[in-house]
């Protein structure tokens, strides 16, 4: 992987060419035995070599650049580029006008001097956690590849296209989970920032109540870098989070159930060691969470706003949609006006009630995802599929539909299956969530 505070360090320093970078990452994709033809939809070759050898002669004539110049990103498939469709993992899409502008968060990196190096594949429309896309194949996990495990989604590429190196951090989107999602399958770094941080003008919806922008990196601090950049304002990292009296809350009821026992083990562990560092850990039950499946019983807000913008051409088309997503998208027409302003009210009223329980607590703490990555094999029957992206979804759907920022870690041992752990902020708290991180980071993983 490439740890973004190494690579800025490297270009600054002279020690490394942002051409050699790319090059690096370049070389990577096209490895025939590796990932990268399933990981990208498409890669930006040229025109990534033409920016890095600008930024190599700006830096070397002296000039004063973005502390990011010259690092390279991938972003999702979902995303507007100037020129290009933007077909959101999908081959029906294919055929439609091409972009007339970058999307914000790709003006941004621009901006900042990054270097997009390719758009990662996606499950379609992102709507699934288990990162598999029939059209386009799926990136295999780098852990046990050769058994063939899921990578997690809905973004997919963008979390093998920072595991293998084929980028120094990924840009995502997260409606329910797809950022952290595979960054706990994968054994890296996932940032949901609250909703409203991150402009998505220019990104394809799923759901325009719960998306949120996201990325994806080796460590807490990788994010910390991208936040700072994305969101202005304040460009100093926050410190890491004193350990001792923080107040972390751990739900007891819903989002513990079904864990496997190596996700039990590595949170039993993450829990006692962040006590042992002064930690206040208090369980509660937090049963306003076993309300949601009740609550999102006809599908929830990701089938209709979803339905509302594809159900239309799904209707029309069938055949070109994964049926596994159309399914999903087509329940959104079960629900009536009535419905949908139930689930509003419900959702703002689940806000209030989670917000009065939580305000005392520096963060909520819980396992990103209940189980590690299954292998596609297990996949095949549609039961098994739905019943394990339902399973995956659950933990980090919460954090949308409560409208917060969270972040997922890698807490599995060496050698270990990954295994995410999730911190959940108050909305708004961003910067406090990845001070809060940064802290659990240096106790419980290497990547601090």
């Amino acid at each position: 992987m490439l740890v973004l505070q190494q690579s800025i360090d490297a270009l600054c320093s002279g020690r490394s060419r942002a051409r050699d970078l790319i090059e690096g990452c370049l070389q990577r994709i096209e490895e025939p035995a590796g990932e990268g033809s399933r990981a990208f939809l498409g890669v930006f070759a040229a025109e990534a070599r033409a920016r890095a050898d600008s930024v190599d002669r700006l830096r070397s004539a002296g000039a004063r650049l973005p502390p990011l110049a010259g690092v390279p990103v991938s972003v999702k498939d979902l995303f507007d580029v100037a020129g290009l469709t933007t077909a959101a993992g999908s081959q029906a899409l294919r055929s439609c006008p091409p972009a007339s502008h970058d999307a914000w968060v790709v003006e941004r990196l621009r901006a900042a001097g990054m270097i997009v190096i390719g758009r990662t594949n996606m499950t379609e429309l992102a709507f699934s956690g288990l990162g598999i896309n029939p059209h386009f194949g799926t990136p295999l996990n780098p852990y046990e590849r050769n058994i063939g495990r899921i990578p997690g989604g809905s973004s997919s590429g963008a979390a093998v296209s920072v595991t293998d190196g084929m980028a120094a951090v990924a840009i995502g989107s997260d409606t329910g989970g797809s950022v952290r999602i595979p960054a706990a399958l994968t054994g890296i770094v996932g940032f949901k920032p609250t909703a409203h941080r991150i402009p998505r003008q220019g990104m394809a919806p799923l759901s325009t109540t719960l998306d949120s922008v996201g990325w994806l990196a080796p460590t807490v601090r990788c994010c910390a870098l991208l936040d700072a950049t994305l969101c202005g304002g304040n460009r100093e990292l926050p410190d890491p989070y004193p350990l001792g009296g923080l107040r972390l809350l751990v739900p007891q009821s819903y989002v513990l159930e079904g864990l496997d026992s190596q996700v039990a083990a590595s949170f039993e562990r993450s829990l006692e060691a962040l006590s042992h560092a002064g930690a206040l850990l208090r369980s509660t039950p937090l049963p306003q969470l076993a309300r949601l499946p009740e609550i999102n019983a006809t599908g929830g807000f990701s089938a209709a706003e979803s339905y509302a913008r594809y159900g239309a051409l799904i209707e029309a088309h069938p055949e070109k949609f994964d049926p596994r997503v159309a399914v999903r998208v087509l329940k959104g027409r079960e629900q009536t006006a009535a419905d949908y302003v139930r689930l509003i009210e419900a959702r703002a009223d689940l806000i209030r009630q989670v917000d009065r329980t939580t305000e005392a607590f520096d963060a909520l703490i819980m396992p990103t995802v209940p189980i590690v990555a299954p292998r596609l094999e297990e996949l095949k029957d549609d039961a098994a599929y739905f019943r394990t992206n339902a399973l995956v979804l659950r933990n980090p759907a919460v954090v949308n539909f409560l409208d917060r920022c969270a972040i997922s870690l890698p807490v599995q041992r060496p050698g270990e299956a990954p295994v995410g752990l999730m911190l959940i902020g108050e909305h708004g708290s961003d910067r406090k969530l990845l001070a809060v991180a940064r802290a659990a980071e240096a106790l419980l993983t290497d990547g601090a």
